[in-house]
């Protein structure tokens, strides 16, 4: 039982499992769950309980399913962040930005609505790949602004004087939005 439930747990990593068995002392049961089981029926059982916690191993890995979707798709107004993909989508199409501009983008897109101060940007997507005597990161801004508004996208990155960006949905781009040059936010 216990290496027929590794080999199962291996070959499918979020399938439920539950172990029915005659071996039913606390040992037992410790060695099924730790061999990958999600739960465990010593027998005799009633037919309606194994029913009970087959269908909630069903609800609990059915939101599993449902979180992990949400953690790799991000909708912010009219754009659509898809992290296993790479890819951002506009309303005329897929954007076509570089690895940094889409590391940007999406860090903005997770944190929609909030200002993200330039350090933050430094450390979440140039990391230590980054001169901080640069305006590299307003130089990224301006790119991905233009690539926004070029794909019909109603988002618009704001500058926010003295801090850093934040992205917007829903709203139009103004001069305000334009990066300051030489802004040493």
């Amino acid at each position: 039982g216990h290496t027929v439930c590794r080999r199962i747990r291996d070959a499918c990593p979020n399938l439920p499992i539950v172990m029915l068995t005659a071996l039913d002392a606390v040992e037992d049961r410790v060695a099924g769950l730790r061999a990958g089981a999600d739960d465990y029926l010593g027998k005799p059982f009633a037919f309606e309980e194994l029913l009970a916690r087959i269908e909630a191993n069903l609800r609990r890995a059915a939101l599993a399913a449902a979180s992990l979707r949400a953690e790799t798709r991000t909708v912010v107004g009219d754009l659509e962040l898809d992290s296993r993909a790479g890819t951002v989508a506009a309303p005329v199409g897929v954007l076509s930005l570089s690895p940094r501009e889409y590391a940007l983008l999406a860090h903005l897109m997770r944190h929609a609505g909030e200002v993200r101060s330039r350090s933050e940007l430094h450390r979440d997507v140039w990391g230590n790949d980054f001169d901080r005597g640069t305006n590299l990161i307003n130089v990224y801004v301006n790119y991905v602004r233009t690539k926004l508004r070029e794909a019909g996208s109603t988002a618009a990155i704001t500058t926010i004087r003295g801090y850093g960006y934040r992205l917007d949905a829903e709203v139009e781009a103004t001069s305000e939005s334009e990066p300051i040059a030489g802004d040493l936010l």
